[in-house]
């Protein structure tokens, strides 16, 4: 267990609002730059090499060099996730007010990435389904597919051999802050949203986590899953 200063370390880092909002750029998995993070931030480059360095220190972000670019990346999972339940207890205990939600707002709850796995509606979605149609069934707290399951998904072309491969939970319930309910984590979620990105099933909306469906992943989530994104970004599915 981590000791008190170290958790109270932590708990710091994240609570300023400029580094809040580098982890929150960091959380679709991609590796930004020192200079897109600071105009994410709304701070200078300085200042924003000065709380990169903090967070690479406490072991919150990694630095990779390529050239004469360094980008920088979450360093697991598990920071993403320490940050969407932040954000799920700071959105219970904020104050009640009447909802006003923009259209990028919208988007985020429809579909979004969860660090390297699918978010949001579409996400919660697609793990429902998984489980109705008996691919997918609880074991702990982690999940496990049926023989059934691997066949659909490999028939899909879904890589579970990497997934399976990964040293990581393979499969787990990740509580979805917007919707209070689980989507799919693990090296399984990672491996259903490469097969959506590299399927040109879904797209990110304007280099942001939102993601949208195109047209074949419409068709080929309604297919293969009897899932279907409505207009309004609401998922409806059939039995």
């Amino acid at each position: 267990m981590a000791s008190n200063a170290k958790f109270a370390e932590i708990a710091a880092l994240a609570g300023d609002p400029a580094r809040a909002g580098m982890l929150h750029a960091l959380m679709d998995g991609r590796a930004l730059t020192a200079s897109e993070l600071a105009r994410v931030a709304g701070i200078t480059p300085q200042t924003a090499s000065s709380h990169i360095s903090r967070m690479a220190e406490a072991g919150l972000i990694g630095v990779q060099k390529q050239g004469r670019h360094r980008y920088h990346r979450l360093t697991s999972p598990a920071v993403a996730r320490m940050m969407e339940g932040i954000m799920r207890v700071a959105a219970d205990l904020e104050p009640a007010r009447p909802l006003s939600v923009g259209p990028r707002d919208a988007a985020l709850r429809a579909a979004r990435t969860c660090y390297d796995h699918l978010a949001g509606e579409l996400g919660v979605a697609m793990r429902a389904r998984l489980q109705g149609m008996n691919y997918l069934r609880e074991h702990g707290r982690d999940y496990r597919l049926t023989p059934d399951g691997e066949k659909f998904l490999s028939t899909l072309g879904v890589d579970l051999k990497h997934a399976q491969a990964k040293r990581r939970r393979f499969a787990y319930a990740c509580l979805d802050w917007s919707h209070r309910v689980p989507h799919l984590g693990g090296s399984l979620g990672a491996a259903l949203l490469d097969w959506m990105f590299r399927g040109r099933l879904i797209v990110r909306r304007n280099a942001t986590r939102a993601l949208r469906l195109t047209d074949a992943g419409q068709s080929r989530l309604q297919q293969a899953f009897a899932i279907r994104l409505s207009r309004t970004g609401t998922v409806i599915t059939r039995p």
